[in-house]
């Protein structure tokens, strides 16, 4: 069989080792679609956040809370963590991603929990870097998640920032080149209804994200360096709309170029009584059905999914010389 004949044919193509990676905004059901795949179907879910915070952000995060008890003004613990009597660890887990947008954290005065611009920026590089090598490693965890856990499939719940942290003109970009190698980028395309949703959510309680730099400096100009009297909660309140706008057009080049776009309504239509995502095997055919779409009239497209069906050949092949 041939890449067209797989996406042709649903039963063949179902039966590929799949590795998608799930693109969109934080909030538009990325990770909720993850854990079912990984509860319900044995999918291996990889956590974009979850691999930042325990390999690429670990020691910074860990120093971050250490620096914070030594300058406590109650030296009890100090003492005991100066003493090796006691040590500090995160809990970081893929249901669990509060340590890491905890040291993210947001601009604004250190007397309300902000951050200095610095101190800000810095932290926002060295997300940037973390999720930049957490996406390069993804071809590793694809083989891992088989080697040990003997799982078929792989989804990769990519960072909201992913858009952000890229090349976008550049196809050899490295982030880029990475995740076409193994995996199918999946936009998940928010609606009108899922955008205010969000919006809601992100004024209620507004979370520490990344910025693009070209964003984020535009909206710093003119505030004080070291944050004082800038609420950090009303201060990420105000960006988020202007995010959403600012990303979307990101979220689609990346999808037009290099992957698929499909709707949030879409792809969580009709699921099961009771259930909020629909199975494996209807997830996969609503993929199936927007590629075969997609690549009717666009030469990008079809492109795209030969060298996903390739990727899944060529991944199903060295398995079989394994077993």
């Amino acid at each position: 069989m041939n890449a067209e004949d797989y996406l042709n044919d649903f039963e063949a193509f179902r039966q590929l080792p799949h590795a998608i990676t799930l693109l969109g905004m934080s909030g538009v059901g990325k990770t909720m679609l993850s854990t079912s795949l990984r509860r319900k179907a044995d999918w291996f879910h990889y956590s974009a956040d979850y691999r930042i915070g325990t390999r690429y952000l670990s020691e910074h995060i860990l120093d971050n809370i250490k620096y914070k008890i030594m300058h406590m003004q109650d030296p009890f613990v100090a003492n005991l963590l100066r003493s090796d009597s006691i040590y500090i660890n995160h809990n970081i887990s893929v249901d669990n991603l509060d340590p890491v947008s905890t040291f993210l954290g947001m601009y604004g005065d250190p007397a309300q929990g902000g951050l200095d611009k610095a101190t800000f920026l810095e932290r926002q590089n060295l997300y940037k870097w973390g999720e930049q090598e957490s996406m390069k490693d993804t071809g590793h965890f694809v083989a891992k998640a088989w080697e040990i856990y003997r799982c078929k499939d792989f989804v990769n719940d990519a960072s909201g920032s992913l858009c952000e942290v890229v090349d976008l003109d550049d196809p050899n970009d490295p982030v880029i080149a990475a995740l076409r190698a193994e995996t199918l980028i999946l936009y998940i395309r928010a609606g009108q209804a899922d955008e205010e949703a969000l919006m809601e959510r992100a004024e209620t309680d507004p979370k520490p994200l990344f910025y693009h730099p070209a964003f984020i400096e535009k909206h710093l100009a003119g505030q004080p360096d070291d944050g004082r009297g800038v609420g950090p909660k009303d201060f990420a309140r105000k960006l988020f709309p202007d995010l959403v706008q600012d990303r979307k057009p990101r979220y689609q080049a990346m999808a037009d170029r290099y992957g698929f776009t499909i709707d949030v309504a879409g792809l969580f239509a009709d699921p099961p009584a009771g259930q909020l995502v629909p199975g494996a095997d209807k997830i996969l055919r609503r993929v199936l059905e927007t590629i075969r779409a997609r690549s009717m009239d666009n030469e990008v497209a079809a492109a795209n999914a030969r060298y996903y069906v390739n990727a899944c050949r060529a991944r199903a092949q060295r398995r079989a010389r394994d077993i």
